[in-house]
Protein backbone atom coordinates (compact mmCIF):
# COMPACT_ATOMS: atom_id res chain seq x y z
CA UNK A 1 0.00 0.00 0.00
CA UNK A 2 2.82 2.42 0.86
CA UNK A 3 4.40 1.93 -2.55
CA UNK A 4 1.09 2.59 -4.29
CA UNK A 5 0.62 5.85 -2.37
CA UNK A 6 4.19 7.04 -2.95
CA UNK A 7 4.25 6.27 -6.67
CA UNK A 8 0.64 7.36 -7.14
CA UNK A 9 1.33 10.83 -5.75
CA UNK A 10 4.52 11.14 -7.81
CA UNK A 11 2.43 10.65 -10.97
CA UNK A 12 -0.78 12.42 -9.91
CA UNK A 13 0.70 15.76 -8.83
CA UNK A 14 2.44 16.66 -12.14
CA UNK A 15 -0.75 15.56 -13.90
CA UNK A 16 -2.71 17.81 -11.54
CA UNK A 17 -0.67 20.93 -12.21
CA UNK A 18 -1.03 20.39 -15.98
CA UNK A 19 -4.79 19.99 -15.50
CA UNK A 20 -4.91 23.27 -13.56
CA UNK A 21 -3.27 24.90 -16.57
CA UNK A 22 -6.07 23.49 -18.70
CA UNK A 23 -8.66 24.82 -16.25
CA UNK A 24 -7.23 28.34 -16.50
CA UNK A 25 -7.36 28.29 -20.28
CA UNK A 26 -10.79 26.73 -20.66
CA UNK A 27 -12.44 28.71 -17.86
CA UNK A 28 -11.41 31.79 -19.84
CA UNK A 29 -13.15 30.38 -22.93
CA UNK A 30 -10.17 29.02 -24.90
CA UNK A 31 -10.33 25.31 -25.70
CA UNK A 32 -6.90 23.86 -24.99
CA UNK A 33 -5.93 20.51 -26.46
CA UNK A 34 -2.31 21.65 -26.60
CA UNK A 35 -1.35 20.75 -23.01
CA UNK A 36 0.70 17.82 -24.25
CA UNK A 37 2.64 20.08 -26.58
CA UNK A 38 3.19 22.68 -23.86
CA UNK A 39 4.57 20.16 -21.38
CA UNK A 40 6.83 18.57 -24.00
CA UNK A 41 8.34 21.81 -25.26
CA UNK A 42 8.73 23.22 -21.75
CA UNK A 43 10.49 20.07 -20.55
CA UNK A 44 12.72 20.14 -23.63
CA UNK A 45 13.90 23.70 -22.99
CA UNK A 46 14.45 23.00 -19.28
CA UNK A 47 16.47 19.87 -20.04
CA UNK A 48 18.44 21.66 -22.78
CA UNK A 49 19.39 24.41 -20.32
CA UNK A 50 20.57 21.79 -17.85
CA UNK A 51 22.82 20.32 -20.53
CA UNK A 52 24.08 23.80 -21.46
CA UNK A 53 24.87 24.94 -17.91
CA UNK A 54 26.42 21.60 -16.89
CA UNK A 55 28.23 21.07 -20.21
CA UNK A 56 26.66 17.62 -20.39
CA UNK A 57 27.95 16.49 -16.98
CA UNK A 58 25.44 16.84 -14.15
CA UNK A 59 27.25 14.61 -11.64
CA UNK A 60 27.40 16.30 -8.25
CA UNK A 61 25.15 19.23 -9.24
CA UNK A 62 21.78 17.52 -9.69
CA UNK A 63 19.91 19.73 -7.18
CA UNK A 64 20.91 23.15 -8.62
CA UNK A 65 20.24 21.83 -12.12
CA UNK A 66 16.77 20.73 -11.05
CA UNK A 67 15.78 24.32 -10.26
CA UNK A 68 17.36 25.51 -13.52
CA UNK A 69 15.26 22.93 -15.38
CA UNK A 70 12.07 23.96 -13.60
CA UNK A 71 12.62 27.66 -14.26
CA UNK A 72 13.34 27.30 -17.95
CA UNK A 73 10.58 24.74 -18.44
CA UNK A 74 8.05 27.20 -17.10
CA UNK A 75 9.42 30.02 -19.27
CA UNK A 76 9.73 27.86 -22.37
CA UNK A 77 6.24 26.41 -22.15
CA UNK A 78 4.75 29.86 -21.51
CA UNK A 79 6.43 31.22 -24.64
CA UNK A 80 5.33 28.20 -26.66
CA UNK A 81 1.77 28.68 -25.39
CA UNK A 82 1.77 32.18 -26.84
CA UNK A 83 1.55 30.56 -30.30
CA UNK A 84 -1.78 28.99 -29.34
CA UNK A 85 -2.91 32.26 -27.79
CA UNK A 86 -2.07 34.30 -30.92
CA UNK A 87 -3.73 31.79 -33.24
CA UNK A 88 -6.94 31.54 -31.22
CA UNK A 89 -7.31 35.12 -29.98
CA UNK A 90 -5.59 37.41 -32.46
CA UNK A 91 -6.18 35.40 -35.64
CA UNK A 92 -9.43 33.75 -34.47
CA UNK A 93 -8.31 30.30 -35.64
CA UNK A 94 -10.24 27.14 -34.84
CA UNK A 95 -9.15 26.33 -31.30
CA UNK A 96 -9.29 22.55 -31.66
CA UNK A 97 -7.21 22.53 -34.82
CA UNK A 98 -4.72 24.94 -33.27
CA UNK A 99 -4.27 22.64 -30.28
CA UNK A 100 -3.67 19.59 -32.47
CA UNK A 101 -1.14 21.48 -34.60
CA UNK A 102 0.69 22.71 -31.49
CA UNK A 103 1.04 19.12 -30.23
CA UNK A 104 2.42 17.88 -33.55
CA UNK A 105 4.76 20.87 -33.81
CA UNK A 106 6.07 20.28 -30.29
CA UNK A 107 6.93 16.63 -30.93
CA UNK A 108 8.63 17.45 -34.23
CA UNK A 109 10.67 20.37 -32.86
CA UNK A 110 11.79 18.67 -29.66
CA UNK A 111 12.78 15.46 -31.46
CA UNK A 112 14.78 17.38 -34.07
CA UNK A 113 16.52 19.79 -31.70
CA UNK A 114 17.31 17.14 -29.09
CA UNK A 115 19.02 14.94 -31.67
CA UNK A 116 20.86 17.88 -33.23
CA UNK A 117 22.11 19.30 -29.94
CA UNK A 118 23.36 15.89 -28.80
CA UNK A 119 25.10 15.06 -32.05
CA UNK A 120 26.56 18.48 -32.92
CA UNK A 121 27.47 19.85 -29.48
CA UNK A 122 28.00 16.80 -27.28
CA UNK A 123 28.88 14.22 -29.94
CA UNK A 124 26.30 11.72 -28.68
CA UNK A 125 24.02 9.97 -31.20
CA UNK A 126 20.97 9.99 -28.94
CA UNK A 127 17.64 11.78 -28.64
CA UNK A 128 17.73 12.04 -24.84
CA UNK A 129 18.98 14.58 -22.33
CA UNK A 130 20.11 12.93 -19.10
CA UNK A 131 18.77 14.83 -16.08
CA UNK A 132 19.61 12.58 -13.15
CA UNK A 133 17.31 11.44 -10.39
CA UNK A 134 15.18 14.06 -8.66
CA UNK A 135 15.96 14.47 -4.97
CA UNK A 136 13.65 12.77 -2.47
CA UNK A 137 13.11 13.38 1.22
CA UNK A 138 11.25 11.78 4.12
CA UNK A 139 9.62 13.73 6.96
CA UNK A 140 10.86 12.28 10.26
CA UNK A 141 8.30 11.05 12.77
CA UNK A 142 5.11 11.52 10.79
CA UNK A 143 6.36 9.17 8.10
CA UNK A 144 6.13 6.30 10.64
CA UNK A 145 2.33 6.53 10.83
CA UNK A 146 0.76 3.51 9.10
CA UNK A 147 -0.63 4.23 5.61
CA UNK A 148 -0.85 8.03 6.16
CA UNK A 149 2.91 8.16 6.70
CA UNK A 150 3.47 7.03 3.11
CA UNK A 151 2.43 10.52 1.98
CA UNK A 152 5.54 11.88 3.75
CA UNK A 153 7.91 9.11 2.68
CA UNK A 154 10.26 9.29 -0.33
CA UNK A 155 8.69 12.55 -1.44
CA UNK A 156 10.03 13.96 -4.69
CA UNK A 157 11.30 17.51 -4.31
CA UNK A 158 8.86 18.73 -6.93
CA UNK A 159 5.80 17.50 -5.00
CA UNK A 160 5.71 20.28 -2.34
CA UNK A 161 6.52 22.80 -5.09
CA UNK A 162 3.50 21.65 -7.09
CA UNK A 163 1.25 21.71 -4.01
CA UNK A 164 2.32 25.28 -3.20
CA UNK A 165 1.79 26.49 -6.76
CA UNK A 166 -1.57 24.69 -6.92
CA UNK A 167 -2.72 26.49 -3.75
CA UNK A 168 -1.65 29.83 -5.22
CA UNK A 169 -3.39 29.02 -8.51
CA UNK A 170 -6.56 28.06 -6.66
CA UNK A 171 -6.54 31.30 -4.65
CA UNK A 172 -5.98 33.40 -7.79
CA UNK A 173 -8.76 31.64 -9.71
CA UNK A 174 -11.41 31.73 -6.99
CA UNK A 175 -10.47 34.60 -4.69
CA UNK A 176 -8.86 37.31 -6.82
CA UNK A 177 -10.33 39.95 -9.13
CA UNK A 178 -8.31 38.51 -12.01
CA UNK A 179 -9.78 35.06 -11.37
CA UNK A 180 -13.32 36.45 -11.29
CA UNK A 181 -12.80 38.19 -14.61
CA UNK A 182 -11.20 35.09 -16.10
CA UNK A 183 -14.15 32.89 -15.14
CA UNK A 184 -16.55 35.52 -16.45
CA UNK A 185 -14.76 35.50 -19.80
CA UNK A 186 -15.55 31.81 -20.11
CA UNK A 187 -19.24 32.26 -19.31
CA UNK A 188 -20.22 35.67 -20.64
CA UNK A 189 -17.39 37.53 -22.41
CA UNK A 190 -19.77 40.22 -23.73
CA UNK A 191 -20.66 41.22 -20.17
CA UNK A 192 -16.96 41.43 -19.34
CA UNK A 193 -16.36 43.63 -22.35
CA UNK A 194 -19.34 45.82 -21.41
CA UNK A 195 -17.67 46.40 -18.02
CA UNK A 196 -14.67 47.88 -19.80
CA UNK A 197 -12.37 44.86 -19.39
CA UNK A 198 -10.25 43.59 -22.28
CA UNK A 199 -11.45 40.03 -22.90
CA UNK A 200 -8.58 39.24 -25.25
CA UNK A 201 -5.99 40.27 -22.69
CA UNK A 202 -7.55 38.10 -19.98
CA UNK A 203 -7.76 35.11 -22.30
CA UNK A 204 -4.21 35.61 -23.53
CA UNK A 205 -2.96 35.66 -19.94
CA UNK A 206 -4.91 32.50 -19.15
CA UNK A 207 -3.32 30.58 -22.03
CA UNK A 208 0.16 31.75 -21.01
CA UNK A 209 -0.48 30.56 -17.43
CA UNK A 210 -1.73 27.29 -18.88
CA UNK A 211 1.56 26.86 -20.71
CA UNK A 212 3.68 27.73 -17.67
CA UNK A 213 1.92 25.19 -15.44
CA UNK A 214 2.11 22.53 -18.16
CA UNK A 215 5.85 23.12 -18.51
CA UNK A 216 6.27 22.58 -14.78
CA UNK A 217 4.37 19.31 -14.96
CA UNK A 218 6.34 18.21 -18.00
CA UNK A 219 9.78 18.60 -16.43
CA UNK A 220 8.56 16.87 -13.26
CA UNK A 221 7.44 13.89 -15.36
CA UNK A 222 10.84 13.85 -17.06
CA UNK A 223 12.62 13.69 -13.71
CA UNK A 224 10.36 11.07 -12.16
CA UNK A 225 9.60 8.74 -15.09
CA UNK A 226 13.00 8.20 -16.67
CA UNK A 227 15.46 10.69 -15.12
CA UNK A 228 15.94 12.04 -18.64
CA UNK A 229 14.12 14.02 -21.29
CA UNK A 230 12.95 12.36 -24.47
CA UNK A 231 10.19 13.51 -26.85
CA UNK A 232 8.48 10.13 -26.40
CA UNK A 233 8.22 9.80 -22.61
CA UNK A 234 4.85 11.49 -22.11
CA UNK A 235 2.55 8.89 -23.69
CA UNK A 236 -0.55 11.07 -23.77
CA UNK A 237 -0.27 12.55 -20.28
CA UNK A 238 -1.47 15.93 -21.55
CA UNK A 239 -4.69 14.35 -22.79
CA UNK A 240 -5.02 12.47 -19.51
CA UNK A 241 -4.82 15.84 -17.74
CA UNK A 242 -7.59 17.12 -20.02
CA UNK A 243 -9.71 14.10 -19.08
CA UNK A 244 -9.10 14.78 -15.38
CA UNK A 245 -10.12 18.41 -15.87
CA UNK A 246 -13.36 17.38 -17.56
CA UNK A 247 -14.17 14.80 -14.88
CA UNK A 248 -13.47 17.52 -12.32
CA UNK A 249 -16.05 19.72 -14.06
CA UNK A 250 -13.42 22.41 -14.70
CA UNK A 251 -12.95 22.85 -10.92
CA UNK A 252 -9.61 22.49 -9.16
CA UNK A 253 -10.75 20.42 -6.16
CA UNK A 254 -12.59 17.67 -8.05
CA UNK A 255 -9.83 17.64 -10.67
CA UNK A 256 -7.33 16.77 -7.94
CA UNK A 257 -9.52 13.80 -7.03
CA UNK A 258 -9.53 12.61 -10.66
CA UNK A 259 -5.73 12.94 -10.90
CA UNK A 260 -5.25 10.99 -7.67
CA UNK A 261 -7.58 8.30 -8.99
CA UNK A 262 -5.51 7.98 -12.18
CA UNK A 263 -2.24 8.05 -10.25
CA UNK A 264 -3.18 5.40 -7.72
CA UNK A 265 -4.71 3.20 -10.43
CA UNK A 266 -1.48 3.36 -12.42
CA UNK A 267 0.68 2.61 -9.38
CA UNK A 268 -1.61 -0.24 -8.29
CA UNK A 269 -1.44 -1.74 -11.77
CA UNK A 270 2.35 -1.81 -11.70
CA UNK A 271 2.34 -3.25 -8.19
CA UNK A 272 -0.01 -6.06 -9.21
CA UNK A 273 2.16 -6.84 -12.24
CA UNK A 274 5.26 -7.05 -10.02
CA UNK A 275 3.51 -9.16 -7.40
CA UNK A 276 2.38 -11.67 -10.03
CA UNK A 277 5.83 -11.75 -11.57
CA UNK A 278 4.54 -10.80 -15.00
CA UNK A 279 6.93 -10.23 -17.89
CA UNK A 280 7.85 -6.68 -18.88
CA UNK A 281 5.46 -6.95 -21.83
CA UNK A 282 2.53 -7.27 -19.46
CA UNK A 283 3.89 -4.46 -17.31
CA UNK A 284 3.83 -2.21 -20.37
CA UNK A 285 0.16 -3.04 -20.87
CA UNK A 286 -0.49 -1.63 -17.39
CA UNK A 287 0.31 1.81 -18.85
CA UNK A 288 -3.03 1.79 -20.65
CA UNK A 289 -4.97 1.41 -17.37
CA UNK A 290 -5.53 5.16 -16.81
CA UNK A 291 -6.88 5.47 -20.34
CA UNK A 292 -9.23 2.52 -19.89
CA UNK A 293 -10.50 4.18 -16.72
CA UNK A 294 -10.92 7.38 -18.71
CA UNK A 295 -13.24 5.63 -21.14
CA UNK A 296 -15.24 4.08 -18.32
CA UNK A 297 -15.62 7.41 -16.53
CA UNK A 298 -16.72 9.06 -19.78
CA UNK A 299 -19.46 6.46 -20.09
CA UNK A 300 -20.89 7.11 -16.63
CA UNK A 301 -20.19 10.77 -15.84
CA UNK A 302 -20.03 12.73 -19.10
CA UNK A 303 -23.72 13.65 -18.95
CA UNK A 304 -23.21 15.59 -15.69
CA UNK A 305 -20.32 17.73 -16.94
CA UNK A 306 -21.00 21.43 -17.45
CA UNK A 307 -18.37 23.22 -19.51
CA UNK A 308 -18.02 27.03 -19.42
CA UNK A 309 -20.81 28.43 -21.58
CA UNK A 310 -18.53 30.35 -23.94
CA UNK A 311 -15.87 27.64 -24.22
CA UNK A 312 -14.51 27.44 -27.75
CA UNK A 313 -16.42 30.46 -29.01
CA UNK A 314 -14.43 33.06 -30.89
CA UNK A 315 -15.15 36.39 -29.22
CA UNK A 316 -16.35 39.10 -31.55
CA UNK A 317 -17.26 42.52 -30.14
CA UNK A 318 -19.58 43.13 -33.07
CA UNK A 319 -21.96 40.39 -31.88
CA UNK A 320 -22.65 42.09 -28.57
Amino acid sequence: MNTIIIEGLAFALPLFIIAIGGIYSERSGITNLALEGFQGFGAFLGAAMVMAFSHGDISGIELPMFFVAVLFSIIGAALFASIHAFLCIQFKANQVISGVVINILSVALTAFFTSQINSVIFGKPTNKFVLGICEKFTVPGISKIPVLGAIFTDVYLYEPIIILIALIASYVLYRSRFGLRLRACGDNPHAVDAAGIDVSKIRFSAVIISGALSGLGGICFAYSISASFSPNIYSGYGFLAIAAMIFGNWKIGPTLGACLFFGFARAAGYKIAQSLGLASTFSDIIMILPYVLTLLLLMFFSSSNRAPRALGEIYDKGKR
